[in-house]
């Protein structure tokens, strides 16, 4: 007699309350999935993201999924060696539940933290022969290296790449974030095209379009804004720097709204500048926050917006402003902004770049931005869309029940 699997397990390195893009997505998809008749759980650590966030108690508003937090380690602080004993640490407790629930498992949605978290989800999913959906936010040891000095990168390189390799091989479908993402995988990684779906991460649209005057700002002052985690890779203090260079900002000012492990940094190296303000962003509160701006700003080091995509570019795009972003010409992200003829791409990493085009936007007139801004919106409701992506997602999953059964 054949046995029924009905249980599809999410594994998910944040979830809500973290006010998180990928906590928000795995929210989204065990909601859908938890639609049908069939039983949905959900495994998380404890919350910790972003670093300084303060967490209220989680209610469990939706009865349809199990949510069980393990009790692993977390490093909310982007420490290397702290990273790596949560991802190890979440690893071996994700190890525990799938082992304990293997023979009722259909399939597992794994977004959760490289490299070793993801190794141990895939080598006990395959003993178990319970097949992986992959979602890839982040190409991993790549994104590691850049934040290594240039005699470590090469070594850290080949000893961690063949665990990417392996992790990515043995899953049946890989979710990547971007196009660039997609070929990069391919051909450094030795995977077929066809075992990549580009599915784009999404905002909850909804939420932007109760916003009804999300064109309107509340202070006189032209205003630039950056709008979430404020971590290393996120180059704020790139465009905390590239404002200072402003030589006359009586008219202007530059908010930093959210938290993470570089904002203290980021606070001390605009302290004296009176004209950069640092707001706290909770995640219900983004569509209002976007809109007291004039202009959102986006900043990644050379190289990795080649292979990432930042989810607050959807946000950006839903509140109808115009963006600046410094990062790659090559990148999805710059393909979508000249496309969508919404903003602005300068050079990444290149400071006196992004001033003097700060200088000259701050000087267009707002009807000019605006009508930008609302053609970023337009792209995004086409292309970026959470019903549009949630649903690819979802019916992928789904796809492997029959598969797996028989």
């Amino acid at each position: 007699m054949v046995e029924i699997l009905i249980m599809k397990l999410i594994i998910t390195a944040v979830f809500p309350p973290e006010p998180i893009v990928s906590a928000n997505l795995s929210s989204d998809i065990a909601n859908e999935l938890s639609k049908n008749s069939e039983q949905v759980k959900v495994v998380s650590p404890k919350p910790s993201r972003p670093f300084g966030h303060k967490f209220k108690k989680a209610e469990n508003k939706n009865s349809s999924f199990e949510h069980q937090i393990v009790n692993s380690y977390v490093c909310p602080k982007s420490k290397l060696i702290g990273r790596l004993r949560e991802s190890i640490s979440f690893g071996m407790a994700c190890k525990k539940v799938i082992s304990e629930n293997s023979k009722s498992l259909s399939v597992i949605y794994m977004n959760t933290w490289p490299l070793f978290a993801q190794y141990f989800v895939v080598k006990t999913a395959k003993k178990n022969k319970i097949p992986i959906v992959f979602h890839v936010q982040d190409i991993y040891p790549e994104s590691l290296i850049k934040k290594l000095p240039p005699f470590l990168s090469h070594l850290v390189y080949w000893s961690l790449v063949g665990l990417d390799k392996y992790n990515l091989k043995n899953a049946q479908k890989i979710i990547a974030i971007s196009p660039n993402m997609k070929n990069y995988l391919s051909v450094n990684r030795g995977l077929e095209l066809h075992k990549i779906e580009v599915i784009r991460n999404w905002q909850n649209d909804q939420n932007f379009l109760a916003y009804d005057d999300s064109n309107k700002t509340d202070s006189p002052l032209f205003t630039f804004m950056y709008v979430g985690s404020i971590s290393t890779s996120a180059g704020v203090d790139h465009i905390i720097e590239s404002f200072k260079g402003i030589k006359n900002k009586t008219k202007i000012r530059l908010v930093i709204a959210g938290s993470g492990s570089d904002r203290a940094k980021c606070m001390r190296l605009a302290q004296g500048e009176s004209s950069i303000e640092f707001w706290e962003a909770p995640y219900e509160l983004i569509p209002e926050i976007q809109s007291k701006a004039d202009v959102l700003l986006l900043s990644l080091k050379k190289g990795i917006g080649l292979t990432a995509s930042p989810s607050k570019f959807t946000a950006y795009l839903f509140s109808k402003k115009p963006v600046i972003a410094s990062m790659d010409a090559e990148s999805d992200t710059a393909h979508s902004i000249n496309e969508a003829n919404c903003g602005f791409v300068v050079l990444p990493e290149n400071v006196s770049e992004l001033t003097s085009k700060m200088q000259e936007v701050s000087n267009i007139d707002k009807s000019v931005l605006q009508n930008m801004g609302l053609q970023g919106y337009q792209y995004a409701l086409k292309n970026l869309s959470k019903k549009q992506n949630l649903d690819r997602i979802t019916e992928l999953i789904c796809s492997f029940k029959l598969e797996h059964q028989t």
